[in-house]
């Protein structure tokens, strides 16, 4: 009994010493935060003025409303990258570039490329110049040809009595040969060529073949009176063939092809009134048109 009793007091008095060493514990922490907050305390009373001096200043010029200096930089090309690091609102001054004085080598060659481009356009001034003469003078010639073509023509209706018949003017077309129809190159209603035409149009065709290089148009008009012939159903077919027929002849007497043209306008083109016999003689006709090359004059 007195060993069971003695192991009991031994293990309370163990007991109570555990219990007494347990405020150690909260010492301890007590002891540690009390040091943090002293390192805390003397962390915060070590102040750096020239800092809270920037600070400071950096939030005024922030809620100054001026721009920020990363704004003047955007607005300032050229401004250096770290303006934007500055506590204070700075104006950056532009880059201006610097142009290094040119030698006297590189003047002569600015004045020797400067004389070049002169010379360039002193020589196309001077070629243009050169196509403008020579075109005048080219329509000078060929207005020339014009006017000493109609005078022999009509040279040779007076001598053979075609005046009344054989027509000559120059206008903007050309030189335009002017032949009526009736008893001189067709009978009524047909594109057969008779007796007479051939002096005529072997004349004209001799003339034309002095310049071979402007084109010719030959042109068949009729007057308004309808024609219905087993040939011929409509105007439009007995103005061309008409025009066809003296352009074959043109060919026979030796004007090239490749400048004729045949072209019919029925009776759409009229130069007197076809409510007379005179003006629809008038109107049936058939035009040699020697066309202008150099010209400046329009067709209608």
């Amino acid at each position: 009994m007195a060993r069971k009793g003695g192991r009991h007091r031994r293990g309370g008095h163990g007991g109570g010493e555990e219990s007494g060493e347990r405020w150690l514990l909260t010492y301890a922490d007590m002891i540690t935060l009390l040091m943090a907050l002293f390192m805390v305390l003397f962390s915060i009373s070590s102040v750096n003025i020239s800092k809270v001096e920037a600070l400071q200043e950096s939030l005024r010029a922030a809620f100054s409303g001026a721009p920020l200096p990363g704004g003047k930089s955007l607005m300032h090309p050229g401004s250096s990258s770290n303006s934007s690091k500055a506590p204070t609102s700075v104006d950056v001054q532009s880059i201006v570039p610097i142009t290094a004085p040119q030698t006297s080598q590189q003047l002569q060659e600015h004045s020797g490329s400067t004389s070049q481009a002169s010379a360039v356009g002193a020589s196309g001034a001077n070629a243009s110049a050169a196509v403008a003469a020579t075109q005048s003078g080219a329509a000078e010639q060929e207005a020339n040809e014009f006017a000493r073509i109609k005078h022999e023509l009509d040279e040779y209706a007076r001598s053979h009595h075609f005046s009344s018949s054989v027509q000559t003017t120059i206008g903007a077309r050309g030189l335009v040969i002017r032949v009526l129809t009736d008893d001189l190159l067709f009978a009524s209603g047909q594109a057969t060529l008779n007796s007479r035409s051939d002096g005529l149009l072997g004349e004209i065709s001799q003339l034309l073949n002095v310049d071979e290089t402007h084109p010719i148009d030959v042109e068949g008009n009729t007057d308004d009176v309808p024609i219905h012939s087993s040939v011929y159903p409509s105007n439009w077919e007995l103005s061309t063939a008409r025009a066809s027929t003296v352009v074959e002849s043109l060919i026979g007497h030796g004007v090239s092809p490749t400048r004729l043209t045949a072209i019919g306008y029925s009776d759409e083109r009229p130069i007197a009134s076809n409510s007379t016999a005179a003006g629809r003689s008038k109107n049936r006709r058939v035009e040699i048109v020697l066309k202008r090359i150099y010209g400046t004059e329009s067709e209608p």
